[in-house]
């Protein structure tokens, strides 16, 4: 275990340099941790690299996987649907080649590459982690496994992590506790204590109130605006800053997690377009860093990588939030992504459960009754899209379709209502002309001689009894 802690400080300092160079590995890996006759590590095989660059490789297996399964992030799998591949993709293969220094065994050993792509990708599952790790290592290794790349940690936090459980790891005490969530988020929508240190304040920033990643429930909530005028300190993760705000005479004390920088009116995670569009690859996409200087990096749909640019090149656009119902703009006739049709053949209208970095959406159809292992998520182009809500709906019909969106059971049900209905009325509609069949054939009745209820006819007298007359 101790060789382990070792190897992982001496890796992660030399996978920093190479980020600073903008050189990715993507291939880490136990296998390509070469050791010397001083027990000292180096790091072997960088052909994926080349990849980026268009080189062409020599297996044409490995231009495919852009990595090894047991050790690839979500994001490399598909890197032009669900990246881009960027510097927190290795953060994933380290932490995978971690746990299998520390416990002997790969990573989703015994799965096949079918398997590990569904636990990975689709399910979105994490290596397990082996027991008795400090504190600290916990923390950063289970941020290494955060579908969400821009939740994980870079190798500069890795390094501070492992650095500071060297006490811990030697016996003499616990380590330091850095890292963690600091809200409480879900897999699409929070945000960890890694993104946050990616991006630390100074004084004489504007500023606003954070949102939640792709959040509606944030939407309406004040939003403070202003500029930092002071820091309680350094700004660590948790750290307070001064915010000067409009109309208040004295500063306000904010913690620095709940505010983001705003430069040149835009801020991590904002939708934009590019001003240029290219035919190579699509123009909307979310914004993953800006720089103070004006330069920018955009995840965009159709690219393995940031797109990398400045500010004036882009302009801002509505976001894709979760929960909002989208079908396609009713000019796409063939969209990109595989879409399912309504029980009439019209296209589907679904439901966003999850946005991806690029800006790629994940839909749901809570509309559609599926079978068996028949697929109810689908990906989708968000220049495709369009959003649908009930308020929009123009007409009864509209606002009622747009119903049956939400749940597969609206229509049985309002099927099933409809019949009972019908069924009621049937009844009702029955004893009503039961009532006047009655009726009419009383009065047919009393017409033909009947008055008053009583007979209309008079018993004749009865001049002579039964049997033969008497003469006189």
């Amino acid at each position: 275990m101790l060789m382990s802690y070792r190897y992982g400080i001496e890796l992660a300092k030399v996978i920093q340099e190479l980020h600073s160079m903008n050189v990715l590995v993507l291939n880490l890996k136990p296998t390509n941790f070469l050791l010397n006759e001083h027990d000292e590590v180096f790091l072997g095989d960088f052909g994926i690299p080349y990849l980026l660059l268009g080189v062409q490789p020599p297996d044409s297996d490995l231009a495919l996987r852009r990595g090894t399964p047991n050790y690839m992030a979500p994001e490399q799998w598909e890197p032009e649907v669900r990246g881009p591949i960027t510097c927190e993709t290795d953060a994933w293969g380290f932490g995978c080649s971690i746990i299998e220094m520390l416990t002997g065994v790969q990573p989703w050993f015994g799965k096949s590459v079918h398997d590990i792509y569904r636990s990975v990708v689709i399910n979105q599952e994490k290596p397990q982690l082996p027991g008795g790790l400090p504190t600290s290592i916990e923390n950063v290794l289970n941020g290494c496994f955060e579908y969400d790349l821009r939740n994980r940690p870079l190798m500069v936090d890795i390094l501070q992590a492992f650095e500071s459980s060297k006490n811990a790891v030697y016996g003499e005490g616990e380590g330091i506790d850095i890292g963690g969530t600091l809200s409480d988020k879900s897999k699409t929508c929070g945000f960890t204590t890694w993104f946050l240190s990616k991006d630390l304040l100074q004084v004489g920033d504007t500023i606003r109130s954070r949102k939640m990643f792709n959040s509606r429930n944030s939407q309406d909530l004040a939003v403070l605006e202003g500029s930092v005028v002071g820091l309680e300190k350094d700004t660590d993760r948790d750290g307070f800053v001064l915010v000067r705000v409009p109309n208040l005479r004295s500063p306000l004390r904010v913690n620095a997690s709940t505010i983001e920088r705003v430069t040149c009116g835009l801020a991590t995670g904002d939708w934009v377009r590019l001003v240029n569009e290219s035919k190579n690859h699509f123009s909307v996409g979310i914004l993953h860093s800006v720089q103070r200087d004006g330069s920018i990096t955009v995840g965009i749909l159709g690219l393995e990588t940031l797109w990398r640019g400045h500010s004036s090149e882009v302009e801002k656009v509505d976001p894709y939030l979760l929960g909002q119902f989208v079908q396609l703009k009713s000019n796409v006739e063939t969209p990109r992504f595989e879409w399912p049709k309504k029980w009439g053949g019209g296209w589907a209208t679904g439901r966003i459960s999850q946005i991806l970095p690029n800006g790629c959406l994940v839909v749901q159809f809570p509309g559609r009754l599926v079978f068996g292992d028949e697929p109810n998520t689908f990906l989708a182009d968000p220049d495709e899209m369009i959003e649908v809500s009930f308020d929009t709906c123009p007409g009864i019909i509209k606002k009622y379709q747009h119903l049956e969106d939400f749940h597969w059971c609206i229509r049985p049900l309002s099927i099933v209502f409809s019949l009972l209905t019908a069924a009621k009325l049937g009844v009702s509609v029955g004893k009503c002309i039961n009532a006047k069949l009655k009726k009419d054939s009383k009065d047919h009745r009393t017409k033909d001689g009947e008055v008053g209820g009583k007979p209309a006819w008079l018993r004749p007298n009865i001049l002579f009894k039964e049997g033969a007359a008497t003469a006189r």
